[in-house]
């Protein structure tokens, strides 16, 4: 880790800001990478029950709204909403690469969704969302397998939907996860 000398306190969290998120003068910069080799099976990037991964989502918002950034804001509301719908649910910080700083990933009996920030919107991915009921259309990006909630700057969420959605996402983690434990007997 590097470590800012002179300054004040505030130049510090931001230059601690700037390295760990790759943010440097509008441009890129990417100090940790994570290494793979071709065909290797990808495996879990962090522990769940590690805090780092929460730390990790905690710096990037609190970050963002240093900056005066909605996107710091929305992240940090939906984060709730999905802790309220699942006090169990665990984080992880995973895929850091040299193109990306990393991405948080919320878990629950498998992957429930990630949560994105762009220039235009925070993304909510979710895993399994094309198996997932949506009544109230909240996914704006439809897919076959996953499907995504696009927040934009302003906008509100039907909080009882979304929380029906994380909800939703954990029973059909679990329910695979029990089909396939019953298959491996």
């Amino acid at each position: 880790m590097l470590e800012v000398i002179a300054g004040s306190d505030d130049e510090k969290m931001k230059f601690l800001f700037i390295v760990v998120w790759g943010i440097r003068d509008n441009q890129r910069v990417y100090p940790l990478q994570a290494k793979r080799r071709i065909g290797e099976i990808m495996k879990p990037t962090s522990d769940p029950d590690n805090e780092a991964a929460s730390a990790n989502i905690t710096r990037l918002i609190q970050g963002l709204q240093e900056l005066g950034d909605w996107r710091g804001e929305t992240l940090a509301y939906v984060r709730q909403l999905i802790h309220d719908a699942d006090p169990d649910i665990q984080e992880e910080w995973k895929w850091v690469k040299e193109s990306s700083p990393g991405t948080p990933v919320w878990y629950h009996d498998g992957g429930v969704c990630t949560g994105e920030t762009y220039k235009q919107a925070v993304k909510l991915t979710f895993f399994r969302g094309a198996s997932l009921e949506d009544p109230e259309k909240l996914f704006t990006q439809p897919g076959t397998v996953r499907r995504a909630i696009d927040l934009h700057e302003g906008e509100k969420i039907n909080e009882a939907a979304f929380k029906q959605l994380i909800r939703a996402a954990v029973e059909a983690n679990s329910a695979a996860r029990t089909q396939q434990a019953a298959k491996k007997k």
